[in-house]
């Protein structure tokens, strides 16, 4: 590595398997942090949710515990890991870890630095605080699905990637516990951050609902020029199948564009609802006399902001991505060799050589509660107790 990590020296305690929790520290360990996965142990009865050894970039550089969080010796082990940490992130149901005695009272008691993260679907408080949902749930309640294009059927389209539990929630939490830990150097307490996914949907909307608040107009699919409005932002067919994205906003890049396409006509006309259909159509006809490659080719360098509509085997060996470094290499103890997304946010440090993926099973429970200050024995009676696994 060519510098210190952002993130050096923090230790996190995550309680999720997986959602935006586990985004949100998979983000943190790529900064630097020192994050041990916190899992319940078999008999605890609770459902072991095991990713694939892929997932969630293999939990790279991340140790892993399980305790049983409903013994009390198993919670106190918890409480005594978390006196050692600077954040705690967890994602069960609201109210779930205060009755297992876990949560950011009794954390902070014995740790008032910690920055406590609770990720959930409609957050702590409000009506539907203990409701169950899933990506799918929190788009549509902010507006996100509404403004989406449409079915042939005219339901809305379901997203291709789960925007909610990356952005709207993994992102936030990551955003929130990196300023609690800015707060927490001035004022030298912690806090309590409360992470709704849907908070974050409605926040990834800003746009559309300040729109809505100032004029009373409401936005729509095909209502805006983010969302089809004008022919100069939408996708095109070639002449092979594949697609090309167009997002000529500025004047002068429709201009560069109706140019390049033959179709100067309409360079004037680039916002005139009235010609939008016959512009699409003679954007449509045109862009199928060419395959995408030969568009994107020609295009691309030329400021008319076109790009491929890639598969993700395509976006993984594009050009740019890979000269960005955005692919790493992967050892996976029994796997064996493979390859994954790196570190792509502004500030994280890529390690020298292959990342060294450990079996999903392995613990490293023992040294965490060795290093804390329980004694041989004390661990190995938790073991042989079923209390730590």
């Amino acid at each position: 590595m060519s510098q210190t990590p952002a993130l050096d020296g923090i230790r996190v305690l995550d309680l999720a398997s997986v959602g935006p929790a586990a985004r949100a520290s998979r983000a943190l360990a790529d900064y630097g942090a020192e994050v041990v996965k916190l899992g319940a142990v078999p008999r605890a009865g609770a459902v072991q949710i095991i990713p694939p050894f892929y997932a969630y970039s293999g939990n790279r550089g991340m140790q892993r515990a399980l305790l049983d969080l409903k013994a009390d010796a198993g919670r106190e082990a918890f409480l005594k890991l978390a006196e050692t940490a600077d954040v705690i992130i967890e994602s069960f149901r609201p109210g779930v870890v205060d009755r297992l005695g876990i949560g950011f009272a009794a954390v902070s008691e014995r740790n008032p630095r910690i920055v406590y993260c609770s990720t959930s679907g409609f957050g702590q408080t409000g009506p539907r605080s203990n409701w169950a949902g899933h990506d799918v749930n929190y788009l549509a309640t902010g507006g996100f699905l509404d403004c989406s294009g449409r079915r042939a059927d005219g339901r809305p389209a379901l997203p291709g990637a789960t925007v909610a539990d990356i952005a709207a929630g993994g992102m936030q939490a990551t955003m929130a516990i990196m300023a609690g830990l800015l707060r927490r150097e001035r004022t030298g307490v912690g806090e309590h951050l409360d992470v709704s996914i849907a908070d974050g949907a409605f926040a990834l909307m800003s746009l559309y609902v300040d729109e809505y608040l100032a004029t009373g107009t409401e936005p729509g699919p095909g209502h805006y020029i983010l969302t089809g409005r004008y022919a100069c932002y939408e996708i095109y067919e070639c002449a092979d199948g594949k697609f090309v994205s167009v997002g000529a906003i500025e004047p002068q890049f429709w201009r560069n564009l109706c140019g390049l396409l033959g179709l100067e006509r309409f360079a004037g006309q680039q916002l005139d609802d009235d010609a939008q259909p016959e512009i699409a159509a003679a954007m449509a006809e045109v862009f199928r006399t060419r395959t995408r490659d030969e568009w994107v080719a020609l295009l691309g360098p030329a400021d008319t902001c076109v790009a491929p509509v890639n598969t993700v085997a395509e976006a993984v060996v594009d050009e740019q991505y890979v000269a960005r470094g955005n692919v790493a290499d992967a050892v996976h103890v029994n796997e064996g060799p493979f390859r994954q997304s790196a570190p792509v946010w502004a500030g994280t440090v890529v390690p020298d050589g292959p990342y060294e993926i450990r079996d999903g099973a392995a613990t490293d429970t023992d040294e965490l509660l060795l290093a804390v200050g329980y004694s041989t024995d004390e661990v190995a009676a938790l073991r042989g107790d079923g209390v730590i696994a």
